[in-house]
């Protein structure tokens, strides 16, 4: 293991709820339980939970989003996700999350990005670079998250960038919102857009206009495909033909084909096993 926390890596699929660390969510369940929000007892076990089913997965990232929906826990749980990347030697990191409207708390999608954004300058255990997407200078003159350098010389550095996920518990205008709150950002370094969530909720149809305006803007593309047995609309992911496909648990014999003859990289076969 020490062999392979040394070795410089690149992380493509790293969902920011996915990756808060075990000692953060039951410090947050406990503050929650304390204010009669939960019942520490009931959650406490699925956060331990270490062997999970699919609909358990699930269960604990709604559990997660329960926990982590205050600005400043946000901020915090970014600050020390990417933290943790970098002290397994991550060198580039891609994080995917879901920008969150909650009004009874004054969070908006946009906010809820400020507070991200708010834990990447947060980093102090390591130099952050998080270059903008656009190589204008000006915009990288413009933008005070560029380059985010702690004090100190010959630090270990990685590099950050966002993507933002549409929720298949979504409609079609909540991730058209999504997508455009993507375009103002990407010159704060937000670089595509992530479809994903729970594979047996929602359809394709529903969300292709957004993903199809965000590649018609420049905005790169990635998908949740075949996570559960569902040809049809693995079919029509393929034919959308993203930047990448992540997991393809189920994909069948041909679909594994035509992924090979479109060239489209996948990542995070694994993780569902794991």
């Amino acid at each position: 293991m020490e062999d392979w926390l040394s070795m410089p890596k690149v992380e493509l699929h790293a969902h920011l709820n996915g990756s808060v660390r075990d000692s953060t969510l039951l410090e947050l369940a406990s503050v929650l339980g304390e204010k009669g929000v939960i019942v520490f007892s009931d959650v406490e076990h699925v956060i331990r939970k270490n062997d999970r089913s699919l609909t358990e997965v699930f269960r604990l990232f709604d559990l997660i989003h329960i926990l982590t929906t205050d600005h400043k826990v946000i901020t915090r749980i970014t600050k020390e996700v990417i933290e943790d990347f970098a002290s397994e030697n991550v060198v580039y990191l891609e994080l995917r999350t879901t920008p969150k409207n909650n009004a009874s708390i004054g969070m908006s999608k946009r906010s809820y990005l400020g507070a991200v954004l708010e834990g990447i300058k947060a980093v102090t255990a390591v130099d952050v670079a998080f270059r903008p997407h656009s190589s204008d200078v000006g915009s990288q003159k413009n933008s005070s998250l560029v380059n985010h350098t702690c004090s100190g010389s010959a630090r270990k550095k990685i590099y950050v960038r966002i993507l933002l996920s549409i929720d298949r518990r979504e409609t079609t205008e909540a991730a058209m919102e999504t997508v455009k709150l993507a375009l103002e950002m990407r010159d704060l370094g937000v670089v595509g857009i992530d479809l994903s969530g729970n594979p047996i909720v929602g359809e394709w149809v529903t969300f292709f206009p957004a993903l199809q305006f965000a590649r018609e803007q420049g905005l790169y593309v990635t998908l949740h495909c075949g996570e559960v047995p569902n040809p049809k609309e693995i079919q029509a992911m393929l034919d959308f033909q993203p930047q990448r496909i992540g997991h393809a648990c189920c994909f069948e014999e041909e679909e594994w084909k035509t992924l090979k003859s479109l060239s489209i990289p996948l990542i995070c076969i694994m993780q569902n096993i794991l």
